[in-house]
């Protein structure tokens, strides 16, 4: 019976994921559809094609996107936010989004996105986080005097993490994407053996075993 319950558990192990991935898509799909069609519903009335609403919030996001990317429009662009970034609630919700956005996105490669490893002087700790600010500049005076880089270390499935500001030569680069490294985190930094890599094993003997 127990290579029934293996081949059950394998099964059950490769469903789920593509599973549950197809749902979350489908989801977004049909809730992109429906804002769009909300949208435009009142221009095509009752015509309905399936998959018309995306095709249509595809092309609209697209032609924004090539407006924003014009010199000129994108000076009216601050124009529009003037409302989402002086209303008290609505600037902290608004400013934190498009923060986290600008820093992800794929056109602003600049050092300041750089994944490093964080190591404390006399610790054999190693923490992989991810730069977020290269100078205090803007900061509280407390803060601006400090000669010190601002690190996040996202926590394992994504459940949070902490900003710490720490020496400059605490920090070292390392040849990740952000999105890798965000994917890493995410997945606590697990092992695969998908590439045939059999996993490492060790009794809790060579796990205690002090280094030489």
């Amino acid at each position: 019976m127990k290579p029934i319950y293996q081949y059950f558990f394998r099964g059950l192990i490769t469903f789920l994921p593509l599973a549950i991935t197809v749902y979350v898509l489908y989801l977004t799909v049909a809730w992109i559809e429906s804002i769009a069609m909300w949208l435009i519903r009142p221009f095509i009335g009752d015509f309905y094609l399936p998959g018309l609403g995306i095709v249509l919030g595809a092309g609209l996001i697209l032609g924004l996107g090539f407006l924003i990317s014009q010199p000129n429009v994108a000076r009216w662009l601050s124009w529009v936010e003037l409302p989402f970034t002086n209303l008290p609630v609505v600037k902290s919700i608004y400013s934190s989004l498009k923060s986290f956005a600008d820093y992800f996105s794929p056109h602003k490669e600049t050092p300041q996105q750089a994944v490093v490893v964080l190591r404390m002087p006399g610790n054999e700790l190693s923490i992989v986080g991810l730069v977020t600010r290269q100078n205090m500049q803007g900061l509280p005076p407390a803060l601006a005097e400090l000669d010190q880089v601002a690190v996040y270390l996202p926590m394992g499935y994504m459940i949070g993490g902490y900003t710490v500001f720490v020496p400059r030569t605490w920090i070292t680069p390392i040849d990740m994407s952000v999105e890798e490294a965000m994917r890493s985190s995410l997945l606590a930094w697990m092992a695969s053996n998908r590439n045939g890599d059999k996993p490492a094993t060790a009794d809790a003997t060579e796990l205690n075993r002090p280094a030489p």
